[in-house]
């Protein structure tokens, strides 16, 4: 498996790729991708995102004649204004002209819609030979962090395959944690047109979800047209369940994983969406504390078993 890769970061106004810097021997300054020397991990510092509006009370700028989306439109997708990356390799993608909307509320055409234009902004994006890795992801709710209500999703494209996705691409774990019997009867959400979801065996959220094509799909460009009509089916149905779960808008952390796009063969990728939902009752959220942080173990307060079937009854 090959990995293309270029590191970007901006220098005196303009913007370069360089290689990643040694986390030992120099002391990077300014913004762009960090490695700690401790743990290994990426970080990109980007101190202008601390620009960016939070909840503006006037005229959402994603609403039809707002700042972002001048004309009319059904979906729109746009440069995100304060990108964590340079080179134009954030996007935001609109899923509705009605500001009130949620996922839930769409019809089967305007679900399907928004799943052309993720497949679509991941082909173009994926093609760019600066880019390795391509997110499609959506935070909903001020609880985890959307600073604009208006329904929408993010696209980010990496110059590398990040740790998250390529953990999974390792050996057997997609085939393990994704294929056929993965999921157990007792865990399934539900099943239709070519997808399933489920919560997981080892959920780390309470009432988390994965959902995949039963039969393997590399990347969202790869998705045929059942296959498409099917995701927005049933994106429009888990949301819909979580909300009725609590019967409140549930906030929630939702991405896809999928094939790099870094021109390696990669034969264990398989297209699969995780939906992390933030509460584990009513009104209330269940927090990442230090007993996890500092340990890299996770603790849930919900069995998933429940939780699958909590999810099947609403």
């Amino acid at each position: 498996m090959s990995v293309r890769r270029r590191t970007a970061v901006a220098t005196g106004g303009t913007v370069g790729a360089v290689p990643r810097p040694d986390p030992v021997t120099s002391e990077p300054v300014g913004p762009g991708e960090r490695i700690d020397p401790l743990t290994g991990h990426p970080t990109w510092i980007v101190p202008g995102r601390q620009r960016r509006p939070n909840l503006p009370t006037e005229g959402c700028p994603f609403c039809p004649g707002g700042l972002e989306a001048p004309e009319p439109y059904a979906v729109r997708s746009f440069p995100n204004r304060w990108p964590p990356f340079p080179e134009g390799r954030a996007e935001i993608v609109l899923y509705t002209p009605e500001h009130d909307a949620s996922f839930a509320d769409l019809d089967p055409d305007q679900a399907r819609r928004v799943v052309d234009l993720w497949a679509e902004r991941s082909a173009a994006l994926g093609g760019d030979p600066s880019v390795a890795y391509v997110l499609v992801f959506e935070n909903r709710g001020p609880e985890v962090g959307a600073t604009i209500a208006h329904p929408h999703g993010q696209i980010y494209a990496f110059g590398s395959v990040p740790p998250a996705a390529a953990g999974e691409l390792e050996g057997s774990r997609t085939a393990r944690g994704l294929g056929p019997g993965a999921e157990g009867d007792r865990l399934v959400c539900t099943a239709d047109g070519g997808w399933r979801a489920w919560v997981p065996v080892a959920a780390t959220w309470p009432y988390e979800l994965l959902a995949a094509p039963v039969s393997a799909v590399p990347d969202l460009p790869s998705l045929d047209d059942e296959g498409r009509s099917g995701l927005a089916g049933l994106l429009v149905e888990l949301v819909g369940r979580l909300d009725r779960l609590f019967d409140a808008p549930m906030p929630f952390m939702l991405w896809f994983h999928q094939r790099p796009f870094d021109g390696g063969a990669w034969p264990t990728a398989h297209l699969h969406l995780h939906l992390a939902p933030l509460l584990r009752g009513p009104a209330t959220p269940r927090f990442v504390a230090a007993g996890e942080l500092g340990s890299g173990v996770w603790f849930n307060p919900v069995d998933p078993h429940d939780a699958a079937a909590r999810l099947r009854e609403v």
